[in-house]
């Protein structure tokens, strides 16, 4: 979309270029925020933080330095219990680095082989972040609680999605559920509905 957003539609450059997350973000802000793509110029931001909310900063400022517009980011961790809230930051990472979904999920289920249904205890923890041009942040955080699947069950979704099983959802994966139902109750919904009610405010 070219020329200045409607009154009132404040624009967003995006960190992100994974297209389902970019999907999941607009149909909860679309009507709020015009998100505009990252620039093909600016380089993917290394995320070196300890935190999750480190990492949101990290990839927004670096946009927002890159660009001089507000810039968003947001940063998912699977905090599983019984591996003391591992992958946690390092889940996109889990299985070493260029590892795809498929191999994190791989790693994650071979960790929990032998953990018995009771202790599979996890939650999805999702951290957005705008940074805007004049320093200042607004920053939001989304939880939601479940369990690790033993076998992955569904075809939608992305990365752990179909091993994650909310503890609202009816006993379905993520990947098993439309995408409206799963923004519903889904830790980046809850995240990117929280920093809406941010933006109304500011």
């Amino acid at each position: 979309m070219t020329g200045p957003p409607p009154d009132g539609v404040i624009e967003l450059v995006a960190a992100t270029a994974n297209p389902h997350k970019l999907t999941e973000i607009d149909a909860v802000l679309g009507g709020q925020v015009r998100i505009v793509a990252r620039p093909v110029e600016v380089a993917d931001v290394v995320e070196d933080a300890d935190t999750l909310e480190g990492n949101a900063r990290l990839k927004a400022s670096a946009i927002r330095d890159a660009t001089g517009r507000a810039a968003m980011a947001d940063d998912t961790g699977l905090e599983v219990d019984a591996l003391g809230g591992a992958p946690g930051v390092h889940s996109a990472r889990y299985a070493g680095p260029g590892a795809d979904s498929a191999a994190n999920v791989a790693k994650l289920l071979d960790a929990l082989a032998d953990v018995a249904d009771a202790d599979r205890t996890a939650r999805f923890r999702t951290v957005a972040l705008i940074a805007w041009p004049d320093g200042s942040e607004t920053v939001a955080t989304g939880v939601v609680e479940g369990h690790i699947a033993h076998v992955a069950r569904g075809d939608g979704g992305f990365g752990y999605d179909a091993v994650f099983v909310p503890a609202d959802g009816g006993g379905l994966s993520f990947a098993q559920m439309t995408d409206g139902a799963k923004n519903a109750i889904s830790h980046r919904g809850r995240a990117f509905r929280t920093l809406a009610v941010g933006l109304a405010a500011r």
